[in-house]
């Protein structure tokens, strides 16, 4: 039976999994969920996961959410090898911690400022603390090509997401205060798959914070936004 992934590729953790599923090759069918229209809280999508969150993975009859943990299924089950997720233990270690990472750091500090931005519509958002996680992906990535070591791992794809779409909308990671970060997202951005996996929903949701972005960042983010449309602003 083929894989379904349930989600929208706006969702930073939706496009972690599509990373996944395709650095695996697997084939497997995108079911779009549209958190607008609330199609995740219909009765037939809770029943599949009460916590009603995108992504969801269905795999035969069984349904796993978080993409974290939908990841480490697919590797776990599915890849020809371990290099995405390593089995000895201090590298899985390493992994797992850069994964708690974003979801206790840097994606807590990204849905913060949506929320401000989105839902309480301020006038100034406050993306400091945000800078702070840039800082400490800086020195993750110290003499190392990637976020768990020297390989690509599924800890990239997790943070790649969301940084990708902070940096496209936000808060752009300047090459100067973290070059290792910046040469980072350069590497990832380069693999086959990254453009349709990641790229294109990261457009999207760059593009919905743009237009709620406050007056006051027209001028910082106006040239950002012109390569982003142009193709330029890969990332």
């Amino acid at each position: 039976m083929v894989l379904v992934l349930y989600g929208t590729e706006v969702s930073a953790p939706v496009r972690a999994v599509l990373l996944t599923l395709r650095a695996l090759e697997l084939d497997y069918e995108f079911q779009e969920v549209d958190l607008t229209a609330g199609d995740h809280l219909k009765p037939d999508y809770v029943s599949k996961n009460p916590q009603h969150t995108v992504p969801t993975l269905q795999d035969g009859g069984a349904y796993i959410w978080d993409s974290h943990a939908i990841m480490g299924y697919l590797v776990q089950k599915y890849a020809k090898d371990d290099a995405l997720y390593p089995r000895e233990p201090l590298q899985r270690a390493i992994v797992d911690q850069r994964l708690h990472f974003e979801s206790g750091a840097l994606s807590v500090r990204w849905k913060q400022l949506k929320h401000l931005l989105f839902e309480e519509k301020v006038t100034e958002l406050p993306i400091e603390k945000l800078h702070e996680t840039y800082a400490l992906l800086e020195l993750f990535l110290d003499g190392h090509e990637y976020m768990a070591g020297d390989q690509l791992t599924i800890a990239d794809f997790s943070i790649v997401t969301s940084v990708s779409t902070a940096h496209l909308s936000i808060a752009p990671v300047d090459a100067t205060k973290y070059p290792n970060l910046s040469a980072w997202l350069t590497r990832i951005s380069s693999l086959s798959f990254y453009e349709q996996a990641n790229s294109t929903g990261a457009r999207r949701m760059a593009e919905l914070v743009r237009a709620k972005l406050p007056k006051q960042f027209d001028k910082l983010w106006q040239k950002a936004f012109e390569d982003i449309k142009s193709g330029a602003g890969k990332m």
